[in-house]
């Protein structure tokens, strides 16, 4: 089968579970993002004609970035939706293309592992020290408990494509 050049990744298939959990993560995170933005439009326009702001707003969202691109990286990881770096690879085959793909999916797999256990022991501490946002008074590791399953995720999703890749290395 003969490939074209192209700038864009090559995404593997995934179990359909997987995938589905990444659209139902990605939605999520759409949504924490829309409730940002009106909450945003709301407090600006309360500043400007009554003076007072949403309290917060600024904690609110700064919460609200932290789940949502959380809940972005496995559905950006499923759709081989990373930067790609193929100046060097253009016209390497698919075979090379697919085993330096998972070679970054590896790479991506260990960040991802890493960044799952220090969260993991950064939110347990957080609960256990009563951590709070300085306005609103609102406990941090509230967010971990959608942050950790996203992360969770995307390290699943990382093995899956480099699975795949590597699949497609033997094909």
């Amino acid at each position: 089968m003969d490939e074209t050049l192209t700038e864009h990744a090559h995404p593997v298939p995934l179990p359909s579970w997987l995938a589905t959990l990444c659209r139902v993560f990605a939605g999520f995170g759409g949504v924490v993002l829309l409730g940002m933005m009106l909450m945003t439009v709301a407090s600006v326009t309360l500043r400007s004609t009554l003076g007072k702001p949403i309290p917060g707003d600024f904690e609110l969202v700064e919460i609200g970035s932290a789940i949502a691109i959380f809940c972005f990286l496995p559905w950006c990881q499923s759709m081989g939706g990373n930067v790609l770096v193929d100046f060097f690879t253009m016209k390497a085959g698919p075979r090379m293309t697919h085993l330096l793909e998972a070679l970054g999916d590896l790479v991506y797999l260990l960040i991802a592992a890493l960044l799952l256990w220090r969260l993991s022991l950064g939110g347990i501490e957080m609960h256990r020290y009563g951590e709070q946002s300085m306005v609103l008074r609102i406990p941090i590791w509230y967010s971990f408990i959608v942050v950790i399953p996203a992360m969770m995720l995307l390290t699943a999703t990382c093995a899956a494509t480099m699975i795949g890749h590597l699949r497609l290395v033997r094909a």
